[in-house]
């Protein structure tokens, strides 16, 4: 029978008792991988995964503490990686079958410094086709299902990422965020996922129309584990031309220190945000504990225009640049939304692309003003609960602009910190989450209202509304 409680158990909990001698990284190791091998039929969030190289990995580290000399501070933590992101001796499909099944040659910064750390690889997580949606599923691997309810999606990009982790298969998952796959994944799967400011965590190389918006960052169970896996996550990389000078320092430094004092703002339509009742109840609720906690709380209004106008010649184009690289023999393979969405994008000319970039600019200024007044803006992460598995990505039921983004792309454009921490259940019993979102490299703020919203409510692992779903296993399924 597995053990539940080694499973869900944090990172930080995990080295203390490495340190100790009460735990082992090899029976965490094979508690995760067992547990992988009971849920994965259910929620199909794997593209590969290698049992071997995890228990030789997990040997090592266990030898290494016996000596006391750990690699280094996430020796023995095991972690998953998402399908987008280079790990040496991987494949990496971008969720697509039009892509290669050849593993890569090197890791990427980020992976490397997990490495260095002494991490346990378990395998590599599901992804929509090249990252383009806030759902996953796509034609490679089919759908990524919601441990939560198996009905629903966990969300995208990192879905698969965000379902292993909420099912109990690791301590981290290592996620990368363009839009707010970071965020939306953690939203819907009551996880918490943190975006880095842009530059903080190196990458290379930066390629596309996205990689001024995208970083790559953790999505965890706890704060306290999303602050360890930032301090390996953001150490330095010369190969990065873009990344911000090193801060040799412990993130997770000052997170209990409180909210006291700091000036908030809340925004719950942000740029003409429309919300469900109930996601808006919950952080209502969510936002009045800041308030109890000293915090001075100010509702705000939309703070900006809508981006749709704006922004979609950006998104269009950045995906027309993806399907031009796709060989025209190929194309076939696509999921046929990613297809018609970046056809779309072949049609932007060069002065629509621009005025989105001037646009980017602009409000990149207007929220740095904005926060010469606010230390803190909150949101709700997204304006409804996890959509149907089967959901169509950008239709009339499930618009990304109305439906997906409209709390996170916005923060991607500005380069700002942000994160998403579960506030509470919708009447279905699936997840809603709260975002937190600061100036550029104030990640400190973020994580410290983090924690002080985590310790002033119950949010505990496991969950007994995902075993009981992980137990009924797929609707429909025989």
């Amino acid at each position: 029978m597995t053990d539940l409680a080694l499973c869900y158990m944090s990172a930080t909990e995990a080295l203390g008792r490495y340190r100790d001698g009460s735990l082992s990284p090899l029976e965490a190791t094979k508690a995760h991988l067992a547990r992988l091998d009971a849920v994965e039929p259910a929620i199909n969030a794997f593209m590969t995964r290698d049992h071997d190289s995890a228990l030789e990995e997990a040997a090592a580290s266990e030898a290494r503490w016996a000596r006391a000399a750990p690699l280094g501070p996430l020796d023995g933590v095991t972690v998953t990686v998402k399908d987008l992101i280079p790990q040496k001796g991987r494949p990496m499909r971008n969720g697509s079958a039009t892509s290669s099944e050849a593993p890569v040659d090197a890791d990427a910064p980020c992976v490397a410094r997990l490495r260095e750390a002494g991490c346990v690889f378990l395998g590599k997580t599901t992804s929509p086709e090249f990252g383009w949606k806030g759902i996953t599923d796509g034609p490679l691997f089919g759908y990524t299902r919601n441990p939560w309810n198996l009905a629903h999606s966990p969300g995208g990009s990192s879905g698969g990422a965000a379902a292993s982790l909420a099912a109990g298969v690791g301590h981290l998952a290592l996620g990368n965020d363009g839009g707010g796959s970071i965020r939306i994944p953690a939203g819907y799967s009551g996880l918490y996922g943190l975006k880095p400011t842009f530059g903080r965590v190196p990458d290379h190389p930066r390629e596309g129309a996205f990689c001024m918006t995208s970083t790559e960052g953790p999505i965890t169970r706890g704060v306290e584990d999303a602050a360890l896996m930032l301090n390996t996550l953001a150490r330095p990389d010369a190969g990065d031309w873009y990344a911000l000078p090193w801060e040799d320092r412990d993130w997770s430094a000052g997170i209990e220190d409180g909210v006291a004092g700091l000036r908030i703002a809340y925004a719950p339509d942000l740029g003409g945000a429309v919300v469900a009742d109930e996601v808006r109840a919950a952080v209502d609720e969510a936002v009045a504990t800041f308030a109890a906690m000293g915090a001075t709380v100010e509702e705000v209004g939309p703070v900006f225009d809508p981006l749709e106008g704006p922004m979609t010649p950006l998104w269009l184009a950045g995906f027309a640049a993806t399907l031009r690289g796709v060989p025209e023999e190929k194309r076939a393979l696509l999921d046929p939304r990613f297809r018609e969405v970046a056809e779309c994008g072949l049609d932007v000319t060069l002065e629509q692309y621009h005025g989105s970039i001037l646009h980017r600019d602009r409000l990149g200024s207007a929220m740095g003003r904005f926060h010469e007044r606010h230390d803190l803006l909150l949101t709700p992460t997204l304006p409804t609960t996890a959509p149907a598995v089967e959901t169509p990505y950008h239709s009339q039921g499930f618009h990304r602009w109305n439906h997906a983004v409209p709390f996170t792309v916005p923060f991607n454009l500005t380069g700002q910190p942000g994160a998403s921490i579960p506030c509470g259940l919708s009447a279905a019993g699936l997840p809603i989450g709260l975002q937190i979102v600061a100036a550029k490299y104030r990640e400190d703020l973020v994580l410290l209202a983090s924690r002080a919203y985590e310790r002033s409510r119950t949010w505990a692992w496991p969950q007994g509304a995902v075993e009981r779903a992980l137990a009924a296993g797929v609707p429909g399924a025989h």
